[in-house]
């Protein structure tokens, strides 16, 4: 695990390789075996290819998102707040859980936080810009999108002596 651990980097470059349908399916079940608070699930997850819509995605954010009209695969992690009030605790380990699996399958990924953060158009949160252009309906909120395909750019693995283990605190900070 630590290998692979030390193997995942956020990819903001992507190849024009196709990414399988299989591929998605095993990120997805990634997702879904994730843990959630008293296993009520608050999370869903839409997939996008349209290559119109991965457009529009690139204005989800201020600043800009180049790299996501360029993203062969897109999902947005949503999460409903009606279900459990911790929906952003249980999003977050389920995109930590596809992020690991696109690792594993040879694939880069990246976390495009949306939740609380503004979008390019006139002052819309991010989130609202992200829910408008899906059709996702209330009560659910987005908490982020992943952008998946083959890495255009190569990053070092992170090494166990780079860690800061000056974080690591004993008994008491």
């Amino acid at each position: 695990m630590l290998s692979l651990l030390m193997k995942r980097r956020s990819i903001r470059k992507f190849t024009d390789r196709e990414v399988t349908e299989e591929q998605v399916k095993q990120i997805l079940q990634a997702a879904l075996l994730s843990p959630s608070a008293h296993g009520r699930q608050s999370w869903e997850f839409i997939v996008v290819r349209d290559k119109n819509m991965l457009q529009h995605f690139g204005n989800c954010r201020q600043p800009k998102q180049p790299f996501l009209p360029e993203t062969p695969v897109a999902i947005a992690v949503l999460g409903n707040p009606e279900v459990i009030d911790v929906w952003v605790e249980d999003g977050s380990i389920a995109m930590t859980h596809m992020m690991l699996e696109a690792t594993a399958l040879g694939l880069g990924s990246c976390w495009v936080q949306i939740r609380n953060r503004p979008s390019n158009q006139n002052d819309m949160p991010a989130a609202d810009y992200i829910k408008q252009l899906l059709h996702v309906p209330e009560p659910y909120q987005v908490l982020a999108i992943l952008a998946l395909g083959y890495p255009g750019q190569e990053k070092e693995p992170l090494s166990l002596e780079q860690l800061p283990y000056h974080k690591i605190h004993r008994e008491r900070f």
